[in-house]
């Protein structure tokens, strides 16, 4: 009889800590055995990022290139056109990918016509049979409850980092603030979607501390994206050193205990990553990755879709298949 699977939402941060620094061969093992457990080692999702709204957001995260504050060279965009939004989606379709993601660089939602547009973005891309993903920045119950009514599948709201370092970070919002939003999404019915960045400055015990907030919340959030520190010129960390590549398995290795029914996402960061270390990433847990031609929270660049479904068909991976609740009726993509 199979072993009745647990989830945990009382971790300790000592715990946690103890996890976070098992040797990291052990660690990498125990991680794989519960990747195992709970997923099938094989497959690997494939999500497309797209920037709907380019620059010129008010806040002043310091490791992003689309604050207005910062001079980075990033050319401000205005929301696309919605024609625009499902051609790229299509294509990412085309491409393999089974989950669509669109930011918009807003501080908050605002009940106002461009809100409106993508409500409209949000019903087309879902009717391609992808599943949905929006990061707008903070949102009320009942805008959640909207996103949710037009076919969104999940929201996108990261808590960066852990609430001691927040502040070192960004001073424009508060982590309450992002907490509320993320209470807010949950009791929407929407998947909630939320990780970290790594490499910003931080000490192994604000890793800890950010792992320990996200396994600790009431619910786990379904998908959980380790973000490397893409270094934007212009911005308040971009002489910071490059992120060691054991340093950001340690940390996936650790969410993937933590969280086990969660999709744990290998995201920003991963173009200066070696094919090697994003296998050992694949071994630690990861079981996502974000591809296409640029990263949308920070616009760097990404590597390209047929460069990925080459990594994968390298290490004996496959794409994985869509989600039925993204299908129509008869069990078919939706066109």
């Amino acid at each position: 009889m199979e072993a009745v699977k647990t989830i945990r939402n009382d971790w300790t941060a000592e715990e946690v800590a103890a996890i976070y620094h098992r040797p990291l061969m052990e660690l990498v093992y125990q991680a794989a055995t519960v990747h195992r457990e709970w997923h099938a080692a094989d497959a690997v999702q494939v999500c497309t990022l797209l920037s709907v709204k380019t620059g010129g957001c008010p806040e002043d995260c310091a490791y992003c290139g689309q604050a207005a504050r910062y001079q980075t060279g990033i050319t401000v965009q205005a929301l696309l056109p919605e024609e625009t939004v499902v051609q790229q989606a299509k294509k990412a379709r085309a491409a393999g990918a089974t989950r669509f993601c669109m930011a918009a660089a807003w501080r908050k939602v605002r009940d106002n016509k461009d809100f409106d547009r993508v409500l409209n973005m949000v019903k087309a891309v879902s009717e391609l049979g992808l599943e949905v993903c929006c990061t707008l920045g903070m949102v009320t119950e009942a805008q959640a409850v909207r996103l949710q009514q037009a076919g969104l599948y999940a929201y996108n709201h990261n808590l960066d980092v852990s609430e001691n370092f927040y502040s070192e970070i960004i001073s424009t919002r508060t982590y309450q603030d992002r907490l509320d939003t993320l209470h807010a999404v949950r009791k929407a019915g929407l998947s909630v979607c939320c990780g970290g960045i790594i490499g910003m400055g931080e000490t192994a015990e604000d890793r800890i501390g950010l792992l320990t907030t996200l396994a600790t919340l009431p619910e786990h959030p379904e998908s959980v994206p380790v973000n490397a520190l893409a270094r934007v010129a212009g911005t308040p960390l971009e002489g910071q050193p490059k992120v060691d590549t054991w340093e950001l398995v340690r940390m996936i290795a650790t969410a993937r205990i933590l969280m086990p029914a969660a999709m744990v996402r290998l995201s920003a960061g991963r173009v200066e990553m070696t094919e090697e270390a994003q296998a050992f990433c694949f071994m630690a847990g990861a079981n996502s990755i974000f591809t296409g031609e640029r990263e949308v929270l920070l616009v760097t660049p990404n590597p390209s879709v047929n460069e990925d479904l080459q990594l994968l068909e390298r290490l004996g991976l496959k794409p994985l298949q869509p989600n039925p609740r993204a299908l129509s009726a008869d069990g078919t993509p939706l066109n």
